[in-house]
């Protein structure tokens, strides 16, 4: 079997989806994205794929080591997104071509369904309660929400007193068993994360994500020590060598890796079972499209320390445009009691609807992230 061609899809809302071509018919699919930068990691697949025309698409270790080591410069956002869509379109294609899911060609699953979150939002504490106990109704037994709006390195507390009006609206109405995860989204730097970590100890918290930016791994120890509600990050990191100095850190309880950024299920699969001999949690962000979801769940499926699955369905982001749009059967993810069934089926067990893609691919989108500036002018953290 040979790669014949690779062909890219920039579909609403803000995802880009990559077809993998072989000669013997059979074909993979895969969600190579960085938000608000589409066009720059489709040109990045785009220059991948001249050393992937011809080779055996079931060679996937190889053809990994391959992308990432064949380039003299390597990991950041682009690149490793770029490996991330391809690696997960290959792995489709040797699901297909063997007739296993691909956590059956992983070693098989060690569970049978995990626990999801929905995401929740609203501009007052009121409108985030209703949207948290609609969610709930809907058989939801977790939920994530942004904790912090933009905020200076030094601010005034009475920021700190909404975020915890908020929460604990959100917390009232959804009583104390619900899960309930907050991200701070780096938005916030040290000085003012110690004073609202120490504040939201009261309400339970599931975790507490990215208290302040990943990279500043010094002052996630600092923060993390004025709670005991588990720090979760992860989203920014693209290879396992980033995850090595958090996982030797020993700040960090949740590590949330992508699958559509941090080098597709080959990677993730190698930073799921590093971070579990660290005793460190699984739980992969994917606030992204159907095959970006279908690739996590097949590393939660072989990693015995996932518990649970960011999905995107009815997230703010997907105006227009939602997790089953593009899908030929949207049941596949069956939604139940709070949780999902691991995906039974060749490959990724997500069948593209292509008529819909190639439609909606004409339309594309040009989605950038918000720009948010402090009152004084200066950009803030989006």
């Amino acid at each position: 079997m040979k790669i014949i061609a690779l062909k890219t899809f920039i579909v609403p809302p803000r995802w880009l989806f990559l077809k993998i071509e072989t000669d013997e018919g059979i074909s993979g699919w895969g969600e190579p994205v960085i938000e608000g930068r589409t066009l720059t990691v489709q040109a990045a697949v785009e220059e991948l794929a001249d050393g992937l025309i011809g080779a055996d698409p079931l060679r996937i270790e190889d053809l990994w080591q391959v992308m990432y080591r064949g380039g003299f410069y390597r990991g950041g956002p682009i690149l490793m997104s770029a490996i991330a869509g391809i690696d997960q379109a290959l792995w489709d294609i040797e699901g297909r071509a063997y007739g296993q899911p691909v956590h059956q060609l992983l070693g098989g699953p060690c569970r049978d369904r995990i626990r999801v979150y929905s995401w929740v939002g609203g501009d007052r504490p009121a409108d985030v309660a209703k949207n948290a106990q609609a969610a709930v109704a809907k058989g939801f037994t977790a939920l994530k929400m942004n904790g912090a709006e933009e905020m200076q390195i030094v601010d005034g507390h009475d920021k700190i007193d909404r975020i915890v009006e908020t929460i604990a609206t959100v917390r009232q109405a959804v009583g104390p068993h619900v899960g309930l995860g907050v991200d701070f989204h780096g938005r916030i730097q040290r000085p003012m994360a110690k004073a609202l970590i120490r504040e939201l100890e009261q309400f339970c918290l599931m975790f507490i994500e990215e208290p302040v930016l990943s990279e500043n791994l010094e002052a996630v120890a600092e923060v993390a020590r004025n709670s005991s509600t588990p720090i979760a990050l992860g989203e920014r990191l693209y290879l396992r060598w980033d995850f090595k100095r958090v996982l030797e850190s020993r700040v960090v309880d949740i590590i949330q890796p992508d699958l559509s950024h941090a080098g597709g299920i080959t990677e993730c699969r190698k930073i799921a079972a590093m971070a579990e001999a660290y005793d460190v949690a699984l739980a992969p962000h994917c606030p992204l499209g159907p095959i970006a979801l279908a690739a996590c769940l097949q590393v939660d499926a072989v990693s015995h320390n996932a518990f649970i699955q960011e999905q995107s369905l009815g997230i703010h982001y997907n105006e227009g445009s939602d997790l089953l749009d593009y899908l030929v059967d949207p049941s596949v993810f069956s939604y139940k009691k709070g949780m999902v069934d691991m995906l039974q089926g060749p490959g990724l067990r997500v069948d593209i609807n292509e008529e819909v893609v190639v439609r909606a691919a004409s339309t594309g989108h040009r989605w950038r992230n918000p720009l948010w500036r402090h009152a004084d002018g200066s950009v803030a953290e989006w």
